[in-house]
């Protein structure tokens, strides 16, 4: 018996030790971690300069800036997230911003900003330039101060340090919240081991982003997202936070008609062309504007040749259309870039268009900028905002030509556009074109239709009009060699029955298509023709259109104001 005593004790140690080490795992497992997360390291930030950015309940990989005790964003930040009218002029060292009726600019630095003259003071710099690495190269970079684009803005925004950071709000939903029952902590993930973020006394409200079968994901007040156990807090209920209505977006108002627009352009080479108005018009029916093609960028600063005329205008009004005057900028001469990028070329071109239009009474500017790239985007836009204040004061009809909206072109920024002007008018041709080698139609009507709904997907129906073309191409093909020539809607019957070609309708472009060999030669031509301009008109009824206008007057077999009246009345 006494020989099994020290077995006993011993078992019963080892036994008490297991139960000891178990009980550690235990209590190791699944006690809460004091650990602390850095939250430097959280909201990554690399200096004191740098203001993370909370923007509604997810922290954006952009920054605010910290400078003098004023919160800076960069431009790019601005324009994705809360204002894309801010304008900078890098070569002139101004800030713009425009509104329907106003040009609002501030010099680089400066604590003052001019409204149409009149000089208002905001006690800090407005906006300053700072060298930053951007993808590994060193880029200088425009901060303008939130303050500042808050004033034109409609957004809040609450800062907090211990870091820096910066919770914004630019909408206000309902949302799910619930408050602390009991002190706990706001941790990195959801476990009791995770690194603790914030400390939360009991009663302290929190914003519930997610909820989880034990923990739910939180955001707190002052901007910290993390984790807290369900076991934490109260009931989840839902509440509609009052909305920031600082800022007031102003109405870009228009001039478009009542009626459905009937356009033609009418082709001018010079002065001598105005005498040709009325021969033009002549077999038209339903036409009720016409756009002489008058005004040509002519250097790189600005300038343009005219050929507008009072005596056209007056004829014009006689025979009841407006004159719509064309500016192009097809001289090879002319950097498109050059003019649009800088605020005093932009200005003197504005003006002089808006005199020029004023002078001979034409009733509106038609914009046919067709070598705009994408750099030149963002400066494109910038003119027709400023172009735009001075035909709606002046009571301008203002549209732009532009071509059938496919992503690599995206930088036109139709909805952009479609606030800005009167009427946004769709070149709805050139599918394939003149010298492409790419034989096929000049305008499909699924090539019309998807432009048309891309279209109207991102501007007013009402302000969208469709262009349609009075001619075709005829495709000429011998081996791998492609020519052509294009063909007017007028002379298409004598070409056909020259060449003893004869056509079909086809469903999928829906125009009659015709094709002939000669020798070694293959002829091919997808005609537009009544039916095939009817079909188009239909589409455009279905989208309920502004209107329609025609390239070019003089192509037209006269039959087809026929049906173009038809769809316009």
């Amino acid at each position: 018996m006494k020989k099994m005593i020290p077995a006993t004790i011993a078992i019963v140690l080892i036994i008490l030790i297991a139960g000891i080490a178990f009980g550690s795992q235990l209590i190791e497992k699944y006690s809460y971690s004091d650990e602390r997360a850095d939250l430097n390291e959280y909201f990554n930030i690399y200096n004191e300069e740098e203001v993370p950015i909370l923007l509604q309940d997810a922290l954006v990989e952009e920054k605010a800036l910290l400078s003098g005790g004023v919160y800076y964003f960069d431009l790019a930040t601005v324009h994705k997230y809360l204002n894309t009218r801010f304008y900078w002029d890098e070569s002139e060292n101004l800030l713009i911003f425009t509104t329907p009726t106003q040009i609002i600019t501030s010099v680089l630095g400066e604590t003052v900003y001019n409204v149409d003259g009149e000089i208002k003071e905001v006690g800090f710099p407005i906006s300053f330039t700072k060298e930053v690495m951007v993808d590994g190269a060193v880029d200088t970079v425009l901060y303008v101060a939130a303050d500042y684009v808050k004033q034109y803005t409609n957004f809040s925004y609450e800062p907090f340090t211990e870091p820096n950071r910066m919770q914004i709000y630019t909408e206000w939903p309902e949302r799910k919240v619930t408050e602390v029952v009991k002190d706990t902590a706001v941790r990195y993930r959801g476990g009791v081991k995770s690194p603790i973020l914030k400390d939360v006394p009991a009663g302290e409200k929190l914003i519930v982003l997610e909820e989880m079968e034990t923990w739910s994901e939180v955001k707190t007040l002052d901007g910290i997202i993390g984790y807290v156990e369900n076991k934490r807090l109260s009931e989840i209920t839902t509440e509609t936070p009052i909305p920031v209505t600082d800022y007031a977006e102003p109405e870009y108002t228009s001039l478009t008609r009542e009626h459905k627009i009937s356009l033609g352009w009418h082709v001018i080479g010079g002065v001598g062309g105005n005498d040709t108005l009325d021969s033009t018009v002549a077999q038209t029916k339903g036409l009720n504007v016409i756009s002489p093609t008058w005004f040509k960028l002519s250097d790189n600063e600005g300038n343009f040749t005219s050929f507008a005329t009072t005596g056209y205008v007056n004829r014009a009004h006689e025979l009841g259309l407006e004159v719509w005057g064309l500016v192009d900028d097809f001289s090879y001469e002319v950097d498109l870039y050059s003019i649009l990028s800088s605020t005093t070329k932009r200005n003197y071109l504005v003006n002089g268009l808006v005199q020029a239009a004023l002078a001979c009474g034409m009733d509106g500017i038609n914009l046919d900028f067709e070598t705009i790239g994408a750099d030149s985007g963002p400066h494109f836009l910038q003119f027709l905002r400023e172009l735009s204040i001075q035909c709606r004061l002046n009571n301008i009809v203002l549209s732009v030509d532009t071509y059938v909206p496919f992503n690599f072109n995206n930088f036109y920024d139709r909805a952009e556009q479609g606030e800005l002007v009167d009427y946004v008018i769709i070149m709805g041709y050139d599918e394939h074109w003149h010298g492409s080698g790419d034989v096929g139609s000049v305008a499909s009507i699924e090539y019309v239709r998807n432009g048309i709904e891309t279209m109207v997907g991102d501007v007013p129906s009402q302000k969208v009009m469709n262009g349609l073309p009075l001619y075709t191409i005829l495709w000429r093909t011998t081996g791998t060699e492609v020519t052509d020539d294009y063909v007017t809607m007028v002379n298409q019957a004598n070409m056909l029955a020259q060449m003893g070609m004869k056509t079909v309708w086809d469903d999928e472009t829906c125009q009659n298509y015709g094709e002939h060999v000669s020798g070694d030669t293959t002829y091919q031509i997808w005609l537009e023709d009544l039916e095939s301009i009817q079909v188009k008109l239909n589409v455009m009824q279905n989208y309920n259109l502004g209107g329609v206008a025609v390239w070019r007057l003089g192509y037209e077999d006269p039959a087809v104001w026929d049906v173009i009246s038809g769809y316009t009345n």
